[in-house]
């Protein structure tokens, strides 16, 4: 299922007196905790559903054990000190809705839950628009820390690099509280093969120091699109174009793998959920 993103002006995202934008405030009249108890139905009835198919058998599994880790993580930490980096993709998605699943009852349920978005500097406007309009929906106070606000000299390395770790450390230099972060790393992700099976490692080598928990971090590629299609979750429109991970426009294409040509010679690009390997997933990243 796919989700019309809007036009990113249309969203409230006010400015502070020296330009920087200002975390973007909860419009929506649905309150944070009635979500919650709606997304915690939803989980609770798929995890007993009598599923027949292996994958989604494989994803039911995987959503309790990542349960588990996000639920360690909100018995360690204050939920005021816990954050989540989101940037619209399919694998914080699944996280996010698995988070959110586990607050409905929570004593101190805030107006809206802190997030980090680290864009990178040649974003796509559709996945900027998505990450914002499901930032709002979802009850997100969307902090926005674009590369290009960093370091001149940092600007451009990507994720991993300089530009990275200090739109971090501007981020927790504003939000001090903030001790752990869940992000939607995964096993085949760069840099995913030395993170701990347990969920939870420690910053190092010259990063912020904060507690990062991934989740999601043994999900298969075709796990995360079984769960995000059976429980009918908007996903951004570039997934259906064919792109299977998002960066940016100037290192981010369809994936080859979906490539499809016509009698006429036209060319087509099936949807990402079509793709079986995990190994795949980045054919159309140059980096």
């Amino acid at each position: 299922m796919n989700e019309t993103a809007p036009d990113p002006s249309s969203l409230a995202i006010d400015q502070d007196s020296s330009g920087a934008q200002a975390p973007l405030q909860n419009g929506d009249s649905d309150s944070l905790r009635s979500l919650c108890a709606r997304l915690h139905s939803q989980i609770t009835a798929f995890l007993q559903e009598d599923v027949q198919a292996e994958t989604l058998r494989a994803v039911q599994a995987q959503t309790k054990k990542s349960l588990a880790i996000i639920q360690r993580a909100s018995d360690q930490y204050p939920l005021a000190s816990l954050s989540l980096s989101y940037n619209g993709g399919k694998d914080c998605l699944v996280l996010l809705i698995l988070y959110l699943s586990l607050l409905p009852t929570h004593p101190s349920l805030p107006s809206a839950l802190p997030a980090i978005y680290i864009p990178p500097s040649h974003p796509f406007d559709s996945v900027t628009a998505f990450t914002l309009s499901s930032a709002k929906k979802y009850h997100l106070r969307l902090d926005i820390h674009s590369a290009d606000d960093c370091n001149p000299q940092m600007a451009g390395k990507g994720k991993g690099g300089g530009a990275m770790k200090e739109a971090f450390a501007q981020y927790l230099g504003r939000n001090p509280g903030v001790e752990a972060i869940f992000v939607g790393t995964r096993r085949t992700d760069p840099h995913g093969g030395m993170l701990s099976g347990e969920g939870f490692d420690m910053t190092d080598g010259g990063w912020p120091r904060f507690m990062r928990v991934h989740p999601v971090i043994e999900w298969h590629y075709v796990e995360v699109w079984a769960f995000l299609r059976h429980l009918n979750i908007p996903y951004c429109e570039l997934y259906d174009q064919g792109y299977t991970s998002l960066g940016g426009t100037n290192d981010t294409h369809p994936n080859p793998a979906l490539k499809v040509e016509g009698l006429n010679g036209e060319v087509r690009y099936r949807p990402a959920y079509e793709l079986q390997e995990d190994r795949e997933e980045r054919l159309g990243r140059d980096r």
